[in-house]
């Protein structure tokens, strides 16, 4: 088999994989003389909603000696399989780089013998391109649960990003579909890279040049829709994650149906805006000061598919509202429907030495039509009186319209909802 037809099948078996933004990384490695992480090298367009830059993603390997249910290169699996050998994919990066056709590496792989040999494979491939092809820019490289601690410090040495995928929701959803992974393995390893990116930073606070390691953090992905595991238990889980692994994404992937796939399995694919409310309700929880548990008002304990999370929560909670915008705290303004973080910075900036009309708000281009009826301003504002009104929903929900190319570029940059 040739270069290009292991391409061919290691890629498309990568795309499954959604954990691959590359924002985060500050800096250029140095002594690198090709690629570049800033500037007008690989992290050139910053995403903050997480979405994929131009990397060369790709499998090391489809082989893998799992049996996950829901993976479509599980061993049980006749998906074609393919090998890259570590100097091939080296060639590839630098050739697909030298050309501009990349910006960065995300490579990940099925397990081939274990744990360890597969990890040590993938920080070869890091340490070739970094050592012998002193190249300079993205590289991710996926962890393997189970990896020696030793293994993983390695890894961070070399790649910008780390991640471990949770790949499940809960326990249950493992012990269902992917017995021979272990929630605590995973968090486990997490937990190794999280300890040493705090004790590399403690270290260079404190002075001492200590090697770098993982500088753009680590991240994980979660398959949604594969269980019946409601959207409550999902944020929960990414929350836990937040907190106590201190992760820069946890990215959600909508369950694709498979060949031949078990029948615990849905026969299709979850909606794709179940997958963009989980995004909408994850940047709450960060940007937000939202919990997992108000988010998700619905007795179903899923989002609400036909108006976003925050929405819904004000709704829900009328008797927070109305807010007075030239008196509420930060964390009162955040809760406003159709104002984002940003605008709230501007208005409690603003409202220092003027108090803030409606019209004001306008020209801040907050969504009025959502925020109307939930806020008091200087002048007044009769969108108030439908507050308690039973038709609230209606009048203040954005119209149906058919959306122009670059109508969602704005928010795609800001990932404000």
């Amino acid at each position: 088999m040739n270069v290009q037809e292991k391409l061919a099948i290691l890629a498309d078996a990568a795309k499954y994989d959604a954990s691959c933004a590359s924002s985060g990384s500050k800096s250029t490695r140095s002594g690198s003389k090709i690629g570049s992480t800033e500037g007008m090298g690989i992290c050139h367009s910053y995403t903050p909603d997480g979405r994929c830059v131009s990397l060369l993603k790709i499998l090391l390997t489809n082989y893998c000696i799992y049996d996950c249910q829901y993976c479509v290169n599980r061993i049980s699996s006749d998906t074609p399989r393919a090998r890259f050998t570590v100097d091939e994919v080296v060639s590839l990066t630098m050739e697909f780089y030298k050309r501009n056709y990349i910006e960065g590496l995300f490579l990940s792989s099925g397990i081939i013998q274990n744990s360890d040999y597969t990890m040590e494979q993938l920080i070869a491939v890091a340490k070739q391109l970094r050592v012998n092809e002193h190249y300079g820019g993205y590289i991710h490289l996926k962890t393997i649960p189970n990896a020696a601690q030793a293994l993983i410090e390695e890894a961070g040495r070399w790649a910008d990003r780390l991640s471990v995928n949770i790949e499940l929701p809960t326990e249950h959803d493992l012990q269902r579909l992917a017995p021979e992974k272990k929630k605590p393995q995973i968090v486990d390893a997490m937990q190794g890279i999280r300890s040493k990116i705090d004790e590399t930073k403690s270290e260079r606070k404190a002075g001492f040049k200590a090697p770098r390691f993982a500088p753009a953090g680590q991240s994980t992905q979660m398959i949604v829709g594969a269980t019946e595991t409601p959207d409550l238990e999902i944020l929960k889980t990414a929350s836990e994650l937040y907190i106590g692994q201190k992760l820069r994404r946890v990215y959600y992937s909508a369950y694709s149906p498979i060949p031949h796939a078990d029948a615990r399995l849905p026969g299709q694919s979850p909606p794709l805006v179940r997958e963009h409310r989980l995004y909408q309700a994850d940047w709450l929880m960060r940007f937000y000061g939202f919990d997992a548990n108000e988010i998700v008002a619905d007795s179903d304990q899923n989002l609400s598919l036909d108006m976003d999370p925050k929405f819904a929560w004000a709704l829900a909670n009328r008797h927070f509202f109305p807010v007075d915008i030239n008196k509420a705290s930060r964390e009162e303004l955040l809760r406003i429907p159709g104002i984002g973080a940003r605008n709230v910075g501007r208005i409690l900036s603003i409202r220092r030495y003027k108090a803030l009309r409606s019209s004001d708000l306008r020209k801040l281009r907050v969504a009025w039509n959502r925020a109307k009826c939930f806020v008091i301003t200087a002048d007044s504002n009769p969108n108030l009186e439908n507050l308690d009104k039973t038709d609230l929903k209606s009048k203040a929900s954005p119209k149906s319209r058919q959306l122009m190319l670059f109508d969602t570029a704005s928010s795609a940059l800001s990932g404000e909802v």
